[in-house]
């Protein structure tokens, strides 16, 4: 897993630690069904658990959506890496043109002081230039930053609409009072987990 991969998904997974953490209103006869569920389940509460990193790493919307994100913002930083090295190439050859006029200032080659004043005028602009080239790709480089945070924000919501819905639906039934993620618990919770039917119901619902 690259580098890009890593900070989307940890961006991911931090936007969608609070998501799970989600108390429902039960209405009189699904607390009735609730209470009847925990009689028969002994000492098993009307919660549950899911894990946030499974649920990225296997629903497919947020597997294509991470993807496709990932695939935009290294295709932008291959644009502006490529954009970078021109003008590192353009700013050395600019360097060796500075030495150059020094170095037939300091020998007196120049055939006139007016060609010389040229000489010196016409790498005085070229500097204002590379240096506003310069200002443009560090306000590319911001933009295509911004773009990528701003995206990641989306797809977070998106992700969490997506789920929040997907699990009040699965609850319709009130059979949980609340759900948890269990990046929040402190101790595993053996018989609560539901993970991975979250997961099913959401690619199934997904791919309808």
């Amino acid at each position: 897993m690259n580098k890009i991969s890593i900070i989307v998904e940890s961006v991911l997974a931090a936007g969608i630690v609070a998501l799970f953490i989600l108390f429902f209103t039960v209405t009189p006869g699904s607390k009735k069904a609730a209470s009847a569920d925990v009689e028969a389940q002994g000492e098993m509460l009307p919660i549950a658990v899911v894990n946030t990193d499974s649920i990225l790493k296997h629903y497919t919307l947020a597997v294509e959506s991470t993807d496709k994100l990932q695939a935009q913002y290294e295709e932008s930083m291959v644009k502006l890496d490529t954009k970078a090295k021109a003008f590192q190439k353009e700013y050395e050859t600019f360097q060796q043109d500075v030495i150059n006029f020094q170095k037939k200032v300091e020998a007196g080659a120049f055939l006139s002081r007016e060609r010389a004043e040229s000489e010196q005028s016409r790498l005085q602009k070229k500097e204002q230039q590379l240096m506003a080239k310069q200002q443009d790709l560090e306000n590319l480089r911001q933009k295509l930053s911004a773009d990528f945070m701003t995206q990641q924000a989306e797809l977070t919501q998106q992700l969490q609409d997506s789920v929040q819905a997907y699990l009040r639906e699965m609850n319709d039934d009130g059979r949980y009072h609340l759900i948890l993620n269990d990046a929040v618990l402190m101790n595993k919770t053996a018989g609560y987990d539901i993970t991975d039917e979250v997961i099913e119901g959401l690619n199934a619902r997904y791919a309808r």
